[in-house]
């Protein structure tokens, strides 16, 4: 099983490319766009948080995605553990009655929002993205899930800035990441 784990990581880092000086100079924008494109790929990643949740002893009653990417790998993680998959969307996206939580971004503020009976008091979650930068987004969905009285298992996520110290943001919580650079 190691090894099987290993082979997989190793075809998820050759599907993660880097764009130096994107969106703005300095900054190395790590690119997930092949990872969706190979389906060998794709189903490695699956595959990895799956084990990770399995390995955890995590009890899942719904995944949730943050908008956008977490909507591309979380619906697929949630067939697979046969759990449901709910959204946390950018403010304005849902209909009907809605939470929503503010937070800061490196550049101003934004909100994010979860339609008030996504989630259930009690109910234990799984939130998946694409990338923990600065944690603001993933905190912000913390919070939502505390606002709906939601129990945290943990934070999935396929890339980790490091060096951005995110993982702070986000204590108590448990996250993981697939990749850190």
């Amino acid at each position: 099983m190691e090894g099987c784990s290993e082979s997989k990581m190793q075809l998820l880092l050759r599907h993660i490319r880097t764009f130096p000086d994107f969106p703005k100079q300095g900054i190395l924008f790590r690119d997930i766009c092949p990872l969706l494109k190979d389906p060998t790929a794709l189903t490695s990643v699956i595959d990895l948080f799956e084990e990770h949740v399995i390995n955890k002893n995590w009890e899942v009653d719904v995944i949730v995605g943050l908008d956008a990417r977490g909507f591309l790998f979380g619906p697929l993680l949630a067939q697979r553990l046969g759990v449901g998959f709910v959204m946390i969307r950018k403010k304005g996206k849902l209909p009907g009655a809605t939470v929503s939580v503010a937070y800061d971004l490196e550049y101003g503020k934004a909100e994010a929002e979860i339609q008030e009976d996504a989630v259930t008091p009690g109910q234990k979650v799984v939130l998946i993205d694409d990338l923990l930068a600065t944690g603001g987004t993933l905190f912000a969905a913390c919070e939502l899930m505390k606002k709906l009285h939601a129990e945290i298992q943990g934070c999935l996520v396929i890339i980790e800035l490091v060096e951005l110290k995110g993982i702070e943001t986000l204590k108590p919580h448990s996250v993981f990441s697939l990749v850190q650079y």
